[in-house]
């Protein structure tokens, strides 16, 4: 583990960027716009699963495919999960992609979602099946999650879900996790009995080069190892919202008009 001793950022220099950009303002360009559109938390939770699974590559072409895929859903997402077919969904999503994924992996994760709803009634109260009070982390709630959206495809591999008991970093499930749990102005919260300090850093390239810098890893692969290490790093600077900082920091490579400077 990191020596917490030798991060060269305070918590003070931190709440000042906070202060800076944590704000609806900065939001655009990000999938978690998305979200803000639906009022209703069964639908918000879809929205989030989509948007953060679509969250790789050109930002521009992840809104544009979000945008895409909302529309064919109508004004309630969740009501579409759980009342669309195989057929429907196959016919609805024909020719669709989004780098390497496939109208095949869009269709088994709206498939999935549709059976998990159908099932526990929603996205968190799976998610809930599984989470403990005792528990460090959202880790194995996440697997349980994950391993119930599998099972209406039979497991198949799918680009816009991984596994997380393989150890990777998972970045965009742990994003769609900071969406639903934490509740401010920025992040529309929804899962109010899941603790947001219990959440991991959604690690990327971007985040990793960021806290390798503030001396929170040293690590050089961007995997689960490395996102626990700079979570526990984060954790002693915000025990109990451990990914507060998640959004400001990582405005810095999204935004032009930040300025990397504010912190470095």
């Amino acid at each position: 583990m990191t020596d917490c001793n030798r991060i060269t950022v305070s918590r003070q220099e931190l709440e000042r960027l906070f202060s800076l950009y944590h704000d609806r303002q900065w939001v655009h360009p990000d999938p978690l716009e998305f979200l803000y559109l639906y009022r209703e938390k069964r639908d918000r939770e879809i929205v989030g699963l989509i948007a953060s699974s679509l969250a790789y590559g050109r930002v521009a072409q992840i809104l544009k495919s979000v945008s895409a895929v909302l529309e064919k859903m109508g004004s309630s997402p969740s009501d579409f999960v759980l009342t669309s077919s195989d057929s429907r969904l196959e016919k609805t999503f024909v020719g669709f992609k989004h780098r390497f994924s496939t109208e095949k992996d869009l269709v088994n994760l709206l498939r999935g979602a549709g059976s998990v709803c159908g099932h526990y009634g929603s996205l968190y109260d799976c998610f809930m099946e599984a989470y403990r009070d005792r528990q460090d982390t959202v880790h194995e709630a996440l697997c349980f999650l994950v391993s119930e959206l599998r099972k209406a495809s039979g497991g198949a591999a799918n680009s816009l879900l991984p596994f997380p008991e393989r150890g990777s970093a998972c970045k965009r499930l742990h994003l769609f996790l900071r969406w639903m749990v934490r509740e401010d102005c920025v992040d529309p919260g929804g899962w109010r009995d899941v603790s947001p300090r219990k959440l991991i850093v959604p690690l990327d390239t971007h985040m990793q080069r960021i806290c390798s810098q503030l001396h929170m890893t040293a690590r050089k692969q961007g995997d689960l190892k490395t996102a626990m290490e700079i979570t526990y790093a984060f954790r002693k600077l915000a025990p109990e919202d451990p990914v507060k900082y998640d959004f400001v920091l990582t405005r810095l490579g999204i935004r032009k008009d930040c300025d990397p400077g504010d912190l470095f």
